[in-house]
């Protein structure tokens, strides 16, 4: 018997900042989308990955939790220029979000500045709020991120800044474990077939024998890259991927 492939995509955004008084989103722009799309409980490397230009400053307070800078979204384009290959990539899928009410606020607020009557998220997605879910789990306990990925052993060594992509790709290894207790985020390898939590059989994704090819930076690519280090340690006055100068006598 054929059964209709779920497919989920696990989201996460960045943004300008929040208003603590009032409605969240007011005033405020989307500058990072993260999403990985999973389909009978499988990563597909099918991602959406985008910086946005707010047309609008970086709040310090958001920059202290991102560390993504006015200068860095200034070449990058606006939400309206990347609006329909968002809807299309989400349009009928199941959205999972860690505090959804956040992001879908800051999403519809975002579609809704478009002036095409683009109806709510809701309306064209399920949502599911992964941090809902953890509530009702581990009652009385932490559930952020962090927290969640410590409770179910997930290496998020590399988290040292909020990013809207890899914490989706933490979120999704979460969420398997919390709805399936196992995942099965890991590729196949030619020939190999899973079987999901469901009992359902999950075909294998295919990948070339030969591996993946290492591609090292650049001259100029670490020059880039040392220029955006010196841009976070002087907005944030420190820099986690520089090591801190030796002590002196």
């Amino acid at each position: 018997m054929l059964t209709t492939p779920t497919r989920q995509i696990v989201l996460d955004t960045e943004t300008t900042g929040m208003n603590k008084l009032g409605v969240h989103y007011e005033g405020h722009r989307i500058i990072e989308i993260g999403a990985v799309e999973v389909i009978n409980r499988r990563l597909t490397g099918r991602n959406f990955h985008m910086y946005l230009k707010p047309d609008r400053l970086v709040d310090p307070e958001a920059f202290g939790i991102h560390g993504i800078s006015d200068e860095f979204l200034a070449d990058k384009p606006t939400f309206a220029e990347i609006a329909d290959e968002f809807l299309e990539y989400i349009r009928g899928g199941e959205l999972v979000i860690h505090n959804a009410n956040f992001d879908i606020g800051f999403m519809d607020y975002e579609f809704g500045m478009l002036g095409r009557n683009i109806p709510k998220t809701e309306t064209f997605c399920k949502i599911t709020d992964s941090l809902f879910m953890a509530r009702k789990l581990f009652p009385g306990k932490r559930n952020s991120l962090d927290a969640l990925s410590d409770r179910y052993l997930i290496d998020n060594s590399k988290r040292t800044l909020h990013g809207a992509l890899l914490d989706s790709e933490i979120l999704a290894e979460v969420y398997l474990m919390m709805t399936g207790g196992q995942t099965l985020m890991k590729f196949s390898h030619e020939g190999e077939q899973n079987t999901g939590a469901d009992g359902l059989d999950i075909q294998p994704i295919m990948r070339p024998a030969s591996g993946l090819r290492v591609l090292l930076a650049s001259d100029e690519e670490l020059v880039a890259h040392e220029s955006r280090l010196d841009l976070v340690q002087k907005k944030g006055g420190s820099c986690l991927w520089r090591p801190a100068p030796p002590a002196t006598e």
